[in-house]
């Protein structure tokens, strides 16, 4: 009995800390998600919200050509958001970590913070400005000759939505980068320029290998958000820019439609798990292989 009751307190005290996580999740995550699941086999007139179960809604949003698009438009974009956000991060991320003086880390980190002090609305609408027909880059180029009208591809297009969302995203993929930077043991660059790599091949066999815990967080941070983001491609994207959380929200709205926005919510779900299991994947894949090597 002396040996049992340690444990059971143990136990006990771990339910008690897990307890109101567990159930926050529960009434925050779980019961809305179920909520959606049960309303994607719905259908609704209008006003009337029939319960009798049928696959209709889940069929029009895998099958419906409109919808698809906005699928694969939706994809497309994130993964470049996510393919831009990254290749400007980890340069500025291994420049903080690697180049910069101690002393100046944490300027760096605090200077990396500064955009979350705007609201992320105001941050879309000063694009809206620099990209607009009469913006600052069209206003600046026809002041020094370069074009004699404005140029009106910059906006309401995709261009336009992953220019936006890569400058927002922008700290989100730093910083988790560069704490995989911070965390890496530098033994092993001085190990590997004593055995006679170069500063390259030291990056490829070590640093890069080292740090992708880091990059695959802020993949994931970036690209789950992006493909779901409405805001952006509402007020920059124009008709072109257009992405299905805007057709979600239009079913939830406009159209009164919500077991039809369920089923499409549901549906861009499973694409972004789907896309984020294999990156995961994909990465651990070559993680092993640096390993073997």
């Amino acid at each position: 009995m002396l040996i049992k009751k340690p444990i059971d307190q143990d136990a006990i005290r771990g339910l008690s800390q897990i307890s109101l996580p567990f159930l926050f999740a529960m009434v925050l995550l779980a019961a809305p998600m179920v909520l959606l699941l049960a309303m994607s086999f719905w259908t609704q007139d209008f006003l009337t919200l029939d319960k009798s179960f049928t696959l209709n809604n889940i069929r029009e949003a895998w099958f419906e050509p409109i919808y698809q698009v906005l699928m694969m438009r939706s994809l497309k974009i994130s993964l470049i958001v996510t393919f831009v956000t990254i290749l400007l991060a980890y340069p500025a991320a291994y420049y903080m970590s690697f180049v910069a003086p101690n002393r100046r880390k944490p300027l760096l980190v605090f200077l990396i913070t500064i955009p979350f002090w705007t609201s992320y609305l105001m941050r879309i609408f000063l694009w809206k400005v620099i990209l607009g027909y009469n913006g600052v880059i069209n206003s600046t180029l026809i002041e020094l000759g370069f074009i004699e009208k404005p140029l009106e591809f910059i906006l309401y297009n995709q261009f336009a939505v992953v220019l936006t969302l890569s400058h927002a995203w922008l700290p989100f993929a730093v910083l988790p980068i560069f704490v995989a930077m911070e965390r890496m043991n530098r033994s092993y660059l001085e190990a590997a320029q004593d055995l006679g790599d170069s500063a390259f091949q030291s990056f490829i066999r070590i640093t890069l290998p080292l740090t992708m815990p880091g990059v695959v967080a802020a993949t994931l941070i970036v690209f789950v958000p992006t493909i779901g983001d409405y805001v952006t491609p509402k007020l920059v994207g124009g008709p072109d820019g257009l992405m299905i959380a805007n057709m979600i929200e239009m079913q939830f709205k406009k159209a009164n439609n919500a077991p039809l926005g369920a089923a499409l919510a549901l549906s861009a779900m499973f694409l972004v798990a789907t896309v984020a299991l294999i990156f995961v994947w994909l990465n651990r894949r070559y993680l092993k292989s640096e390993g073997a090597a």
